[in-house]
Order: structure tokens, then sequence, then C-alpha cells
């Protein structure tokens, strides 16, 4: 037998190995997986074959309704940002909390959640963060290690929180309703946000010089403009959120028409906060577009992939392989969020989620394990690898909006909290109801 005449089942692992190998050093992804779809189908199966997936694929990802929903909840985000209602909500909750020993982290983490809810973009999350707190933490004397990782945790919650950007794109992928998604991710990220308040407070209680209270001349007189401001930084966002996914969860609205009822809540928003103006929205949708295109480009890209990749076979002997292993689900489970921590070291959530699971998917569909308690697993993982060196793009972001601090401090404060996100995924793991529980009582899947 030639190189040239080798099984199709081969072609895919080579074709797998290639791809691994062209992102590592560099290339773009979505042209990677294009070409190599062509190169690996033609040589597995014909090159017309290949044309008519390509074509096939590439309609089909367009015309995936739920997708729709990406751009419209990522400008919702950009949008609620140019608001400023964060900081304004930071600075009401830290004025509130002044003499409690950590209140900064208590606002932080507060914020986190609200924002976490509004945009599912972690990189936005971590920089907003850190332009609020940080300055305002270092001028406080607050521990740097703690102060780094309680931002840079509380940036990942985006990736949880509904109406994450992820959790939209993998719905489809695991062919799991995006419903049932958001409804599965809600207790598993307050759970997450308790956790990493816990932690801090915790440390704090242990030694309170971590992040003491503030100076009484920081503390203003006048309570009641502080509870105002509370107020109209806390309640508008809150209720935009609440109608935009109650009508999601409760079935009154498809994730796309909710997704379209957030985005234009936040355009009034912005109006009402007289924060609207036509630069700062061309600058949301050109933001707005630049995320779209890069996600819904790689998911059509990646599903063409995904079909050369299973047109080989190759999926099939993986699973029969695993199989013959005879493994319990839980051990395949752990070996594979293993791997999705690992890959999250280099790689970003859109290339994991959208080549690496798919391959997997049949094995796990096969066992009869259930996709909605995974997806939520793969999301606290991936959540975990934001956090965890040595690449860390979190520890860049707020590195560049807080240049005083140093690298290697950002790095320790991660690590700690990159403890308890492990700590907050074997509970997950270990108790399936955190997950299953919402959508079990909405749904009664």
């Amino acid at each position: 037998m030639s190189f040239f005449e080798i099984a199709p089942e081969i072609i895919g692992f080579l074709m797998i190995g290639a791809m691994l190998f062209a992102i590592f050093i560099g290339f773009p992804i979505s042209f990677t997986l294009i070409f190599l779809g062509i190169v690996f189908g033609a040589w597995g199966f014909g090159l017309k074959l290949t044309i008519f997936l390509m074509t096939l694929q590439f309609y089909g990802s367009m015309m995936e309704q739920t997708l729709a929903a990406v751009p419209l909840f990522v400008f919702m985000g950009f949008m609620m940002e140019q608001a400023g209602l964060m900081e304004r909500l930071f600075k009401a909750v830290q004025l509130i909390l002044a003499r409690m020993t950590g209140s900064l982290f208590v606002a932080v983490l507060f914020v986190s959640v609200i924002f976490g809810a509004a945009t599912g973009i972690v990189g936005a999350s971590v920089t907003i963060l850190g332009i609020m707190a940080a300055k305002t933490m270092s001028e406080s004397g607050y521990d740097v290690r703690l102060a780094a990782g309680t931002i840079t945790a509380g940036g990942t919650l985006g990736i949880l929180i509904p109406p994450s950007i992820m959790l939209v794109v993998m719905g489809p992928v695991l062919e799991v309703p995006v419903t049932d998604l958001f409804a599965a991710a809600i207790l598993p990220g307050v759970m997450m946000a308790v956790l990493y308040l816990v932690y801090a407070l915790g440390r704090c209680w242990l030694n309170p010089t971590l992040g003491p209270p503030l100076r009484e001349d920081q503390i203003p007189g006048d309570r009641s403009h502080v509870w105002r401001e509370f107020i109209l930084g806390l309640v508008p966002p809150t209720i935009l959120i609440a109608f935009a996914m109650g009508s999601i969860l409760f079935g009154w609205a498809t994730p796309t028409e909710g997704a379209g009822m957030g985005a234009f809540g936040s355009v009034l928003l912005t109006i009402g906060y007289r924060k609207f103006t036509w630069k700062r929205t061309y600058d949301a949708l050109l933001k707005t577009l630049e995320i779209s295109v890069l996600i819904l480009f790689l998911v059509a890209a990646s599903n063409f992939f995904g079909a050369v990749f299973s047109r080989l076979g190759t999926p099939g002997l993986i699973t029969d392989w695993l199989l013959v292993l005879d493994l319990s689900p839980s051990l395949i489970i752990i070996m594979i969020l293993a791997m999705v921590f690992l890959l999250g070291w280099p790689l970003e959530w859109v290339p994991i989620v959208l080549i690496i699971l798919p391959i997997l998917q049949p094995v796990l569909v096969e066992m009869n394990v259930n996709m909605t308690w995974f997806a939520i697993l793969v999301a606290v993982c991936l959540q975990t690898a934001w956090l965890s060196p040595p690449v860390a793009l979190s520890a860049y972001f707020l590195k560049g909006v807080a240049p005083d601090w140093d690298l290697k401090d950002i790095y320790f404060g991660m690590m700690q909290f990159m403890t308890v996100q492990i700590f907050g995924l074997v509970l997950v793991f270990m108790f399936p109801w955190l997950a299953l529980w919402l959508p079990g009582y909405l749904y009664g899947n």
C-alpha cells in the first residue's frame, strides 16, 4: 500500500495533527481549517464531494438562527459598557461597604456578576474591571496578588453566566437547546462567584491587611447620594437583563429574539443615561462586527472541517477504541476535561468548542452522558483555563490597564483563584444537579 492509499480513518488523524501544528505556529484558524478540509477531503474521498460538503456546511451555518444571537448579545455588552453603568455601580458598592474589610473585593465580584450577564467577552470584562478597580485597590493598600486574582477571576464569569456567547455557540455544536444551557449555567455561575467571594473575604478575615477598609476621608457623609448611585447603577441593567434572559428561559422568546430585546434595551439605557453619541454607537457596532465575524466565520469553517473529519470515519474509529477500553463514562469525561484544560492554555474557547468537542461527542452520546451537564463542565473548565499559566490571556488584559502591577504578582493571584475554580469544577462534576436542576424544573427535562 502506497502512502496515498492509506485508510481514510488514518487520514483523519493526520488531518487533526496538521490542524494542531498549523494553529500552534500561528496560522489563522479559519483559513487553516478550510484549507486542510479541502486538501484532506480531496485525498480521502475526492474533491467533488469535498466542495459539496463545504457548500452545504457554510450554507447550514448561515441558516442557523440561534447564531444570530451572537452579534446582538455582543452589541448589548458594548452599549452597556459605554453607558458607564458598571463604574457607577462599582463606586456605589465600594462606598456602601466602605468600613468593611475587603469591601473592594465584594464590589469587584458583585459588578462582575452583573457585567458577566451583560457581555460574555472575557477580555472586555477583565479590562473594564481593571480600569475601575486596580487604581483604587492600589491606593487603598490592597494586596496586589489577591486584587489581581479577584479582577481576573471575576472577568471570566462572563464565559459561564448567561447570556454567554460561548453557550450560544456550544448549543448547536453539542445539539443541546441554548435555553437548556442558559438555565443550567445560572446556578454554577452564581456558585463560582460565591466561591471567589468566600475565598477573598476568608483571606481578609485571616489577615485584615490584605484588604483594609477605606480611609475616613474617602467615605462621603451623604449616604443618600451613595444609595441613589447604587440604585441607578443596579436597577436598570438588572431589569434589562432580567427581561432579556427571562423571556428566553420561560419560552416567551427565542435566544435571538431575547438578544434583540437586550440590544435595543441597551441603546435605550445609553440614551437614558445621556451617554449616547453616534461616535460611541459606531465604535460599538464596529467592535461587534469584528468579534461576530471572527466567531461566525470560524463556526462555518469548523463545521466544514468537522464534516470532512466525520466523512473520513475517524470519529467512529475513536469511539470504537474508547468503548473497547471499557472505561467508565466518568473517567472518559475526566480525560476530556483534562485535555480541554490543557488546550485552553494556548487556545481560546472558540476552536476548542468548535473543533475538539464535535470529535468527542459521539463517544459521550454512545455512553448516554447528559450533554447539558457535560457542556457546563466544559464551560467551567475553559473558565479555569483563562487563569492558568503559562499563557493566561487574562493576565495580559489586566496588565494592559494596570501597568504598575508586576506580571508575576498577577500570575500568582490568578493561580489562587484557578485553584478555587478547580474546586468548583469538582463540585459540578460530583453533583450534576447543580447544572441540571433548573433546566429540569423549567422544562421538565
